[in-house]
C-alpha cells in the first residue's frame, strides 16, 4: 500500500474510473471539497471485512510508513503486542529494515 491519495470533488466527477482503479490496487483516497477533506474512500478488501475500518486503516498507515507501530496500535484501539500479531496475520512485516540498516541497528543494540 502507498500513502493516501487525494482527489478533489471535481476529480471524483471527472476521474471516477481512476479512483476505482486506485481502490482496486489497495489505495485509500481522501476526497476534498473546496480544499477540505470531505470523504474517505477505502478499498473493500479482506482486511476491511475481517478487521473493520479502524484496524484496516492502522494496517495501511504502518505499511505505508505513515505511522509507527505504537501510533497505529493506539489508532486501532489495541495494545502493541496484539497489533503486531494483527500485522503478522495480515501478512505485513512489523519490521521492514533494509539488510544494511538492520545490521547497523543490531550493532548498536549489542
Amino acid at each position: 500500500m502507498q500513502a493516501v491519495e487525494v482527489f478533489s470533488a471535481r476529480d471524483l466527477r471527472n476521474r471516477s474510473g481512476e479512483l476505482i482503479k486506485h481502490a482496486e490496487q489497495g489505495h485509500m483516497t481522501i476526497i476534498t471539497k473546496h480544499g477540505k477533506p470531505s470523504m474517505l474512500a477505502i478499498p473493500f478488501d479482506e482486511n476491511l471485512l475481517r478487521h473493520g475500518i479502524q484496524r484496516t486503516m492502522a494496517l495501511h498507515f504502518v505499511q505505508s510508513r505513515q505511522m509507527t507501530l505504537a501510533q497505529a496500535a493506539r489508532f486501532a484501539g489495541i495494545d502493541l503486542e496484539a497489533f503486531i500479531e494483527l500485522l503478522g496475520s495480515s501478512g505485513i512485516d512489523a519490521v521492514d529494515y533494509p539488510p544494511e540498516e538492520l545490521e547497523a541497528e543490531l550493532e548498536h543494540a549489542l
